[in-house]
């Protein structure tokens, strides 16, 4: 079977898109993980948009090891503005685990969108162990001293965050799966590096859950500004830098929400071999 798709990537954080609205095609795990596999197509996630339903888009997506996802910034993003591109409209609704994320066409390629509130406070809702492990200053034996203690936030996805001297020098492909398959996060995690360059810009690296080391991770770049702005290393509103480009994070002070604005890339219709 051959199935026609979508290539979009916003700062090389890549997803094939898949549009059920027509057509509802359903993708075994093992299919998904086989066309996630970078001798093959390759991507960081898959995304299905399926009917609009009460004015939004649900969206569902897959990390390449097959397994369903709550949330994509970027690959929001994308969807978002190949949606704008067939009705013209400047404003779109998507919706993915019954959360409504608002995005904005600012201009050509350049989405913003509403990522909703971070969650950071309950053990719970990360979510983590057990009471016992506190969110905000959260250590693992086995990391370096120098690594600090992590800043653990749910931005739609779990994610922890360490302040380092130089995120450049951390072997992530060799401590990011130890973190994430860590047994304090019952649904693993995503592990994000960060260095505050000065309180408005932070370099990141960052390992996905379920996906490795990325090029960039719209929900990590969400995670970091509320780790920063919390721990009161930067501001609530700083550009996250990645090796392709940045992204700019709102951590709104009016509302609490947090409001992400960036690049995306064109559009590539591909073929898939199922």
């Amino acid at each position: 079977m051959e199935l026609k798709a979508y290539k979009m990537d916003g700062l090389g954080n890549d997803f094939v898109i898949i549009d059920r609205r027509k057509d509802h095609v359903n993708l075994s795990k093992e299919e998904i993980i086989k066309i996630g596999n970078r001798n093959n197509i390759g991507f960081d996630q898959i995304i299905f948009i399926e009917k609009e339903t009460k004015g939004a888009f649900p969206i569902t997506i897959y990390n390449p090891d097959g397994i369903e996802v709550g949330a994509c910034g970027n690959g929001s993003r994308c969807i978002a503005f190949l949606i704008s591109k067939e009705n013209n409209q400047n404003l779109i609704k998507l919706s993915a685990e019954k959360k409504i994320l608002q995005a904005e066409i600012l201009s050509e390629k350049i989405v913003k969108i509403n990522m909703g509130f971070p969650e950071f406070e309950d053990w719970n809702k990360i979510p983590l162990k057990s009471r016992e492990l506190n969110p905000k200053i959260l250590e693992l034996d086995f990391l370096k001293k120098e690594y600090g203690k992590g800043f653990c936030v749910n931005v739609g996805n779990p994610h922890i965050v360490f302040f380092v001297e130089d995120c450049s020098k951390i072997d992530i492909k060799n401590i990011g799966p130890k973190i994430e398959n860590h047994n304090y996060f019952p649904e693993r995690v995503n592990v994000t590096f960060a260095q505050v360059v000065d309180n408005k810009n932070i370099k990141v690296n960052v390992w996905e859950r379920g996906a490795g080391q990325t090029k960039a991770c719209g929900t990590a770049a969400c995670a970091t500004v509320v780790a920063g702005y919390q721990k009161e290393l930067t501001n609530n509103n700083c550009n996250i830098h990645f090796e392709e480009g940045k992204l700019n994070i709102d951590f709104n002070r009016s509302d609490g929400q947090i409001y992400m604005t960036g690049p995306v890339s064109d559009i590539k219709e591909i073929k898939l071999k199922i």
